[in-house]
This record gives structure tokens, C-alpha cells and sequence, in this order.
């Protein structure tokens, strides 16, 4: 009997059919593609039947019980693939285009409200690597799309899972075929500037057995001046001894409400490296779950996330071992200012037969001024008797001692808190192997801390 995957998230009693969902969403929404497969409007059909099914999320479920969207409700959103063409949106920075793990990409997809557009490698393509938009892979590659999505993660696993299944017009389909090693990493941006604007991305990665590959994926927008919101998928399945680097960077403007639901799963000795970094929106609630399904199958997760003014992030993680012989090793690091708030839930699941997993995860947090919070809870649920699983979490703020001692040696408060700061991170960085990611980390903490 395969092992059932335990999560935090509590059911809820489902609202009466046609309720009032409170958010300005209705069916008449979904995309419709001319010539769509019909597993594919099947999917959608039945996602937006379980986000009319489903309540939204309150304080009173588990999973939520510290992120109050209350504020949410009742603000208008419109579609960006509906709205009125208006003013000129604003371009993507072009330091955004640049390549973060070498000088060359073996591929780049820009997504923006003006269009998309996908550049590949011939050689790659020759390979029979896929790298292409949402859209595209509907026409050319529906017998892949079908194998991947709404396989590891279900549209109904929440409200806002269901409202990105049912309405995602932008995305990407990353496939890796058997056995071919790719040198040359990957990038995709997803570029969503606009007030009162709705994004609907979902992202699908499949790395065939004994394929390689390393992939960076960024949501960015500028600063609006009113609410905007994004919701998305990541599905990610990593093959039987194949590897894959994924990089992961949310950078919203602090006006966007946004919320994710992820999943990878590794199958037999295969490993995944996955990296996050956090430091845009107005609130994120993220769901990030690894799921270890063959033997000998690794995963290590880092995150990075860096708050200010009155920004809220939450990120969920869940370590779930699912087959003996598995490792999993997550540390997540943030610095909070202002009446900024952190919130970190973590869980590691070894299901009943995974004998000899080993699972640690460890979340660190320095509070930088009076106001800012840190919310840290590590869990543990353990179902085997022979594995080696251990969590730590720490709040803390600067050491007195170490400011006094750097300003001993003529550095002012300001650069002597920086310089701590940057020490803090450091464990993150390490882990880290790419010079362009490391150095946009930096960059962020020098922006944050003025």
C-alpha cells in the first residue's frame, strides 16, 4: 500500500454550492483556447467546481491560523488577460533578463502582460528538451502536459490552488528527456506590473530518469499603488537518478497579494537542490512540499527571505519521506524590520516502512527592530523506528557585543548592523553556487537595510 502523505492543512466544512466566494472571480474567467485537449478543459472545469466548493482560508484552520487575509476581501481584481488594454504597463528591469548562473542561458522565457517570448538553444532543442510557455505546450505538447499537470499537485488541495488551476493563462513546461545533461541553466520571469491586476501562473518541471538540469524562475513586478494579487502552481517531478537545480526568487512589489502551492517529487536516488528567496509582496502564503518517493531519493531545500515596512510571509514546508533511504536537509534564514512578520511552519514526515531517512530542517531568524515578529514552528511526525530526523528554530536579535566590537574597529552602527546581517546569511549563501544569485541576496540586504 502506497503511504498517504500527511499535511498540516485542516479540512474545512465546504460552503453551499453558489455561495458567494467574496472574491471577484467567476467562470466565465477561464481560459478557453481555441483547440484545447479536452483533458485539459476537463482539469480546469473541475479545478474552478473545487474553488466554488471550498471556503477561503480563515484564522480558524491550522495552516492559517497566523495570516489573517481578511483584508483581501473585497478588493477588486481583474484578470490581466481580461483587462482593458490602458496606460502602458511598466518593462521589466533589465537587470531581471540578466543570466544569475553563468554568462549564457541555454534558454530564457520573458512573460509579461505585452506577450511572451521564448528563446532555446538549437542544440538543446535537438535533444529534445522542452522549454517553452503554457500556451504553447497546450498546441505543440499536450501529451506531456497531460502526464505532469494536476499529477503532483491537486487542484483541490486549497481555494486559491483551485483558482490558480482553473485560471492560469501564463506559465511554463520545462521537460528534460532520459539521460541528457544539460550545462547551460534555464530562466523564466514572470513580469506582472498593474493596480487591481490578477496573475495566474503555473509552472511544471519534469527531469526524465538520469537527466540533469538547473532552472531559475522569478515573479517580479514594481511597487503599485493599489492591490494586486498573483496565485500559482509549481509542479516539479525529478526522475529515477536524474538532478535537478531549482532556483526560485519572488520579488513582487509590496502591493501583491500572493499565494503559491508547490510540489516536487524525487523519485529513486534521484536529488533535488531547491533554493528560495523572498523579499517582495505585501503577503505571501506559500506551501512548499518535497516528496521523497523513491529509495535512496535526497532533497535539500534553502530559503532566504529578508522583510521590511509591514510585509507578511509565510512559507509552509513539509518534508515528507516516503521511502527508505531518503535524506532531506532544509534551512531557512530571515531578518525582519519595521512591523514586518515572518511566519515559518515546518513538518517532517516519515511514513510507516522508510526505515534509515534522515531529515533535518532548521529555521533561524534575527529581528532587527521592536515591532518586527518571527513566528517559527518546527514539527516533527515519525511513523519508522530506525531514522535520524532532528529540527532546531531560533528568534533572536543583533548581539549588542558584536556591534560594540565593530564599531571598535571604526565602522558606524549602520554599517556595523549590515555587516552582521550579511554574516547571518551566510549559511545560505554557502549553499548557494551560483556568483548572480548570491550577489542579488546582497543586494537585497543592502536595499533593506538602507
Amino acid at each position: 500500500m502506497s503511504p498517504v502523505v500527511v499535511t498540516r492543512t485542516r479540512k474545512t466544512d465546504a460552503q453551499p454550492q453558489g455561495a458567494p466566494s467574496s472574491l471577484p472571480f467567476h467562470r466565465e474567467m477561464m481560459k478557453t483556447s481555441a483547440g484545447a485537449p479536452d483533458f485539459l478543459q476537463d482539469y480546469r472545469s473541475r479545478a474552478w467546481e473545487a474553488y466554488e466548493r471550498l471556503p477561503l482560508p480563515a484564522i480558524t484552520d491550522e495552516a492559517w491560523r497566523r495570516t489573517d487575509i481578511r483584508p483581501l476581501i473585497g478588493s477588486a481584481f481583474v484578470p490581466q488577460h481580461l483587462a482593458a488594454s490602458a496606460a502602458p504597463l511598466a518593462a521589466p528591469d533589465p537587470a531581471l533578463l540578466a543570466s544569475l548562473t553563468g554568462e549564457t542561458h541555454g534558454g530564457q522565457i520573458v512573460i509579461t502582460p505585452s506577450g511572451v517570448t521564448v528563446q532555446l538553444a538549437e542544440e538543446l532543442a535537438q535533444k529534445g528538451v522542452i522549454f517553452t510557455d503554457l500556451a504553447t505546450a497546450e498546441r505543440q505538447h499536450s501529451d506531456i502536459l497531460a502526464n505532469i499537470i494536476g499529477q503532483v499537485v491537486r487542484a483541490d488541495e486549497g481555494k486559491f490552488a483551485a483558482l490558480a488551476a482553473a485560471l492560469a493563462n501564463n506559465g511554463v513546461l520545462v521537460y528534460i528527456p532520459r539521460h541528457v545533461q544539460l550545462e547551460q541553466p534555464l530562466h523564466s520571469l514572470l513580469w506582472g506590473p498593474g493596480a487591481g491586476l490578477a496573475y495566474f501562473s503555473h509552472l511544471l518541471v519534469w527531469v526524465e530518469d538520469g537527466a540533469s538540469l538547473t532552472y531559475v524562475h522569478e515573479s517580479a513586478s514594481p511597487t503599485e499603488s493599489a492591490p494586486a494579487l498573483h496565485a500559482g502552481l509549481v509542479e516539479i517531478y525529478v526522475g529515477a537518478g536524474a538532478k535537478l537545480r531549482f532556483v526560485e526568487l519572488q520579488s513582487w512589489g509590496e502591493h501583491v497579494w500572493n499565494f503559491s502551492h508547490e510540489r516536487a517529487r524525487v523519485a529513486r536516488d534521484g536529488s533535488l537542490d531547491w533554493i528560495f528567496g523572498a523579499v517582495g509582496s505585501r503577503l505571501t502564503k506559500n506551501f512548499s512540499d518535497l516528496d521523497l518517493i523513491g529509495e535512496g531519493a535526497a532533497g535539500r531545500m534553502s530559503g532566504f527571505y529578508f522583510t521590511d515596512g509591514s510585509q507578511h510571509l509565510d512559507h509552509d514546508t513539509q518534508q515528507n519521506h516516503l521511502a527508505a533511504h531518503t535524506t532531506s536537509d532544509l534551512l531557512f534564514k530571515g531578518a525582519l524590520k519595521d512591523q514586518s512578520r515572518s511566519v515559518w511552519q515546518g513538518m517532517i514526515y516519515v511514513a510507516p516502512g522508510a526505515q534509515r531517512a534522515d531529515g533535518y530542517q532548521a529555521n533561524r531568524n534575527l529581528v532587527l527592530s521592536p515591532a518586527s515578529r518571527a513566528d517559527s514552528i518546527p514539527g516533527l511526525e515519525i511513523l519508522a523506528d530506525d531514522v535520524r530526523c532532528t529540527h532546531g528554530a531560533t528568534v533572536g536579535k543583533i548581539d549588542a557585543d558584536q556591534v560594540f566590537y565593530l564599531r571598535s574597529r571604526g565602522l558606524n552602527s549602520q554599517e556595523a548592523e549590515r555587516l552582521i546581517v550579511e554574516g547571518f546569511f551566510d549559511p545560505i549563501m554557502q549553499r548557494i553556487p551560483f556568483d548572480g544569485v548570491r550577489e542579488r541576496f546582497q543586494s537585497a540586504i543592502q536595499a533593506k537595510m538602507g
